[in-house]
């Protein structure tokens, strides 16, 4: 069966120097499908410096500043692709999206409003962790306008820039996704859960359960589903992983929408030890 595999080898962050969190020749690829207007807002993303710079930041606020896990891109990177696998597979079920349902535009559309809100979600990061949702909405409207100038209308455009900042701010457990779009947009933000996202806090002394469950996680799996569209397949290498499951993907999944057409397994393989020993310190 075809999937798409997840998974964060310590060596694919491209991290240099120990507080230095700069990602450096990022290999960032999508699957078009031919849908030519994905094809060249991706191309006008990869050459945007504000985006690149931005993401730079977000990092820099999450794990220099706040000892959180990676939210720059590698996973915007990671987010973009999760996405866009789900949202075809609901489409393979003859899920119809709400750009087509509600504006008649086409489903080549709804995938630029998937795909962009996928690499915007964070850049709130950049300002706070806290409200970053709402930070990201502001920063964001410009950047669309400028990605999506030419290729669309200014009908169009309006209407896509706002299904984004829709997907945008619902990725956040406090709203509820009224799209699919912004419903694989949120779910694909949970299922960036395995261990390279956590490596570098908890190699610099941020050692808790976030950090300790997401190095559980080795491989994340997205399938065509036989019960439902999807199945997530989640390897673990321990059952700290579980949190990961029950408290992060679990709080994603509850009212996005698009709950009912997903699966999750999960599976504990070969269960190692993470860390020996833990000294509480108060």
């Amino acid at each position: 069966m075809f999937s798409y595999i997840f998974g964060r080898e310590e060596k694919d962050l491209r991290f240099f120097q120990v507080h230095k969190f700069w990602v450096v020749n990022l290999s960032f690829k999508i699957p078009f499908n031919n849908n030519k207007k994905l094809e060249e807002i991706f191309n006008r993303v990869i050459d945007d410096v504000e985006l690149q710079t931005i993401w730079k930041c977000s990092n820099i606020t999450a794990i220099n500043r706040s000892g959180l896990t990676d939210h720059g891109p590698v996973h915007i990177a990671i987010v973009a692709n999760s996405a866009l696998r789900l949202f075809r597979l609901l489409k393979e079920a003859k899920i119809e999206s709400n750009l087509e349902k509600d504006y008649k535009l086409s489903y080549e559309d709804a995938e630029v409003v998937v795909f962009l809100g996928a690499i915007m979600h964070d850049l709130g990061m950049s300002i706070h962790r806290t409200n970053h949702q709402e930070y990201s909405i502001s920063i964001a409207i410009n950047i669309l306008n400028r990605i999506l100038g030419g290729i669309y209308n200014d009908e169009e455009r309006i209407i896509i820039r706002t299904e984004v900042l829709h997907a945008i701010l619902t990725h956040h457990a406090n709203y509820k996704p009224l799209t699919i779009e912004a419903g694989c947009v949120r779910v694909a933000d949970a299922l960036d859960m395995a261990q390279g996202r956590a490596r570098i806090p908890f190699n610099i002394g941020k050692i808790d359960i976030h950090s300790v469950s997401a190095l559980s996680i080795d491989e994340v799996y997205i399938e065509k589903g036989s019960e439902r569209p999807i199945v997530i397949k989640i390897h673990m290498n321990n059952s700290a992983g579980i949190f990961q499951i029950d408290e992060l993907l679990k709080n994603k999944l509850k009212n996005s929408g698009i709950e009912g057409f997903i699966e999750v397994l999960a599976e504990v393989k070969n269960e190692k030890n993470i860390i020996k020993t833990h000294t509480l310190k108060l």
